[in-house]
């Protein structure tokens, strides 16, 4: 028995109730659901994806995917799901693994979820989609997971930092939006984040503002200190200058009153003048705080327990710039069973990921061995060079012959 067979009987035993409306491992004949978008193609910048497992991997076979290159490229490819699904009233987990094995430095690594009203033929950054989620990469300052929601036409980024991993392994990004409108986002199976809808995004206007119509009270205090009212200045305050002539300076030797007039000390600072007086600061017995205007319900707030709802889900689809290329997409999983998930994820990525790490040591220490071998074989070089250069001055030293001598006439 075929072993995708084997798989898909083993996880309807294992969650009888779960509805996979997509998966996707990349096995042979993975190019004829897969349709490449006519996006870029005019311009010359459209990018191609390879079929490969990479240069380290657990399984030659299982662990091919789809790999992007050439460098600084726009791509774009899409699947129809095998079954189109509202999530009304249950859980959507959108699931793939990633694994930029060219140590990307500037580039997208994330998947959308798109409605059958979006035209997948020339799909690309301006297609409406319902969910764009995933790794982005950009230099030191962008290293974050992407949650986008589409809600009533305007794409929502979650307020939520969410930091993605940057090594040059596989790694599982998984989705979950529930029906309680609450979510969860998870790389390798671990919870990175989770929380409310409403709350991580501004879907909807706040639910409380600052009354518009509020004043300040006129006798309101803001003051945390005030000047002490019983203090006063002492005496003589104001007298003692701000300089005095120097007491150790003397007069010079040489100095002439005539020709150079009268000599005065040079002037400095006076170590007893203390500057302007201040009454000493107290704590305020009045002070309220800063004020602030009360909070109101909202008018314009309406409330929605469907956040999490979309209503027309047909295609998932990869559309991405990458500067450098390399990025290897693989185990998508698109169901309403967050168990079915992660079980999915470990027989992928989780019966892999030691073999792939393995394999990449090897490959690491092979490439030092290389290039230690070249730096000592450059480095031999290096000195022969010299030993000969040395050896040909020596020989001109040698054959150098001293010009004969005349009598003179």
């Amino acid at each position: 028995m075929h072993h995708t067979t084997v798989f898909c009987l083993l996880a309807s035993v294992i969650s009888a109730s779960a509805t996979v409306y997509f998966e996707e491992k990349f096995g042979d004949g993975w190019d004829t659901k897969w349709l490449k978008s006519t996006w870029k193609e005019s311009e010359g910048t459209a990018g191609e994806f390879s079929h490969t497992a990479g240069k380290w991997y657990g399984d030659a076979e299982a662990d091919k995917g789809i790999q992007t290159g050439p460098d600084a490229r726009f791509y774009a490819i899409s699947s129809e799901l095998t079954t189109p699904f509202s999530n009304e009233g249950k859980n959507l987990v959108l699931q793939f693994s990633v694994k930029h094995e060219q140590k990307l430095d500037c580039g997208g690594g994330y998947i959308k979820l798109l409605p059958s009203t979006s035209d997948m033929a020339s799909f690309g950054g301006e297609t409406p989609y319902n969910i764009m989620f995933g790794p982005d990469i950009c230099g030191s300052s962008t290293k974050r997971v992407h949650v986008i929601f589409t809600y009533k036409g305007a794409n929502l980024l979650t307020k939520k930092s969410i930091t993605c991993e940057t090594d040059e392994f596989t790694h599982v990004y998984t989705l979950i939006v529930k029906p309680d409108n609450t979510y969860q986002v998870l790389i390798d199976n671990v919870e990175k984040a989770a929380g409310s809808l409403e709350e991580d995004w501004d879907f909807l206007k706040p639910a409380t503002i600052k009354d518009p119509e509020a004043t300040k009270p006129e006798d309101w205090d803001e003051r945390p200190k005030i000047d002490d009212p019983d203090a006063v200045k002492p005496e003589g305050w104001d007298d003692i200058p701000e300089k005095i002539a120097d007491p150790e300076a003397e007069k010079p030797e040489d100095w002439d009153d005539e020709d150079d007039g009268e000599w005065e000390a040079p002037m400095i600072a006076n170590p007893e003048f203390k500057g302007e007086w201040k009454p000493p600061q107290l704590d305020n017995p009045d002070y309220k705080g800063k004020w602030e205007a009360p909070m109101i319900p909202n008018p314009e707030y309406v409330p929605d327990d469907q956040l999490y709802k979309f209503e027309d889900n047909k295609y998932v689809g990869f559309e991405l710039w990458q500067v450098k290329a390399g990025s290897i997409f693989d185990n998508i999983l698109v169901t309403d069973d967050i168990e079915y998930a992660k079980k999915f994820a470990e027989d992928t990525w989780g019966a892999s990921k030691d073999g792939e790490k393995a394999m990449h040591k090897l490959a690491e220490e092979e490439k030092k061995a290389k290039e230690e071998e070249e730096r000592k074989a450059a480095e031999a070089e290096r000195e022969a060079l010299e030993e000969d250069e040395e050896a040909g001055e020596g020989d001109e030293e040698d054959e150098y012959e001293a010009p004969e001598e005349h009598d003179e006439l």
